[in-house]
């Protein structure tokens, strides 16, 4: 299974965000991705099911938990190329959680997928996924998140815990 460091922090602007965030990149150009994100019922961790068009998604099982600050995160990713379809089968046999609209910019710094999103209904974020290999610790992702936090300007008074469904729906 795969893992990675996450953290979630609530920022005033991607735009303004962006330069020192491209900066770090490997490549200063982000990738614009648009993403739909279905979340069902789930009694072990989360599941979502992520559009990013009509002919292609990803279902994603993740396990992590909700605190503030750098936390591990081990997921599952499926694609799929009938993401409506597959919706609809997994509303019908667990129900839905919630629905998160977002724009995101992408930017690499490593093994670091820098997002800065832009979410309908909640404003601007930032989110890091330090992906760890194997034989790297949990220690180690939260070291390269804490440094690129300090590098990205981000407090721990910005950190979130939880999903953006989480907020949705407070």
């Amino acid at each position: 299974m795969a893992r990675n460091i996450e953290i979630k922090a609530r920022i005033d602007s991607v735009q303004a965000l962006l330069p020192v965030a491209a900066a770090l990149a490997d490549a200063p150009e982000p990738v614009v991705i648009r993403q739909d994100d279905t979340f069902f019922t789930c009694t072990h961790g989360r599941l979502k099911l992520r559009q990013f068009d009509e002919q292609r998604g990803e279902l994603i099982h993740y396990h992590r938990p909700d605190a503030e600050g750098p936390k591990l995160s081990d997921y599952l990713v499926v694609p799929t190329d009938q993401p409506a379809l597959l919706r609809d089968a997994l509303a019908r046999a667990w129900g839905t959680a919630g629905r998160v609209r977002k724009q995101r910019l992408l930017l690499m710094a490593g093994a670091t997928r820098i997002h800065l999103d832009v979410v309908e209904g909640l404003g601007h974020f930032l989110e890091l996924e330090v992906v760890l290999r194997d034989e790297q610790t949990e220690a180690e992702g939260e070291a390269i998140a804490q440094r690129l936090l300090q590098q990205l300007g981000i407090g721990p008074q910005q950190w979130l815990s939880g999903a953006y469904v989480d907020l949705l729906g407070a």
